[in-house]
């Protein structure tokens, strides 16, 4: 469903030239939920902005859906964006004045949905992450795993392939996070529309019930187990 070849990215120049990424190989199939770990700093938000089309590339290429992009600048991949790759952040991101039926609506109204068709999608959504009983309230009358099943609300509103999800689980509890991770796994495992999720975390634990985990260490991403996400080596000692 994607697939990234020989991704690279350096920020600053002559003796400040740091490379972030070093030849980013990464493919995520039809439906599958992708953990991706890593000590800070390793490049995983950088890696994330430039699937999601905000940040480009120096070299290398990504292949979504047969749309290839990668090294253009944000304004020539607003398609992207739009139809092709969803946000979820670990701040809900949400107006606090619109009740969580605007929240999701108007994002898809900004994208050109017309009002009452984005309405729909809208309520739709909210039902796919069972909050059809909540769509009149406002955040603040939403706990923050509600907030956020809003935010994924929003996210799948307009039909994208892809999310990527920055730290979603970060600001709620555990039983709340709990519940995300298992809304992720519905989305994904979905038989009529499953999607694909790539997850950044720090969470070993909520790492370890995705379909896979990727470590991304030294610019660099290699299949993991939770033993090495941990940052254990063989003997059991922390590197």
């Amino acid at each position: 469903m994607i697939e990234i070849n020989s991704l690279t990215k350096s920020f600053g120049t002559g003796a400040n030239k740091l490379q972030v990424l070093k030849g980013i190989d990464m493919k995520i199939e039809r439906g599958e939920l992708v953990a991706l770990m890593g000590p800070s700093g390793c490049g995983k938000s950088t890696l994330l902005n430039i699937i999601g089309g905000l940040l480009p590339a120096d070299s290398g290429e990504i292949d979504l859906e047969s749309r290839k992009y990668g090294l253009k600048n944000p304004s020539a991949v607003v398609d992207v964006r739009r139809t092709l790759v969803g946000w979820i952040f670990q701040d809900f991101h949400l107006l606090d004045h619109l009740t969580a039926l605007d929240n999701v609506a108007m994002a898809l109204e900004i994208s050109g949905v017309p009002s009452k068709e984005a309405e729909k999608r809208a309520l739709d959504a909210l039902e796919r992450v069972n909050l059809g009983d909540r769509v009149d309230h406002i955040p603040d009358q939403l706990s923050g795993g509600q907030q956020q099943r809003v935010a994924i609300a929003r996210a799948i509103a307009g039909n994208r392939p892809l999310l990527l999800a920055d730290e979603p689980t970060g600001n709620l509890d555990i039983a709340s996070g709990g519940e995300v991770l298992q809304l992720f796994k519905d989305l994904c495992h979905d038989e009529e529309n499953p999607i694909s999720i790539l997850m950044v975390t720090h969470d070993p634990d909520l790492a370890s019930k995705a379909d896979r985990m990727l470590l991304m260490r030294e610019g660099k991403v290699a299949a993991s187990d939770i033993r090495s996400a941990w940052g254990l080596d063989e003997g059991g000692e922390e590197e």
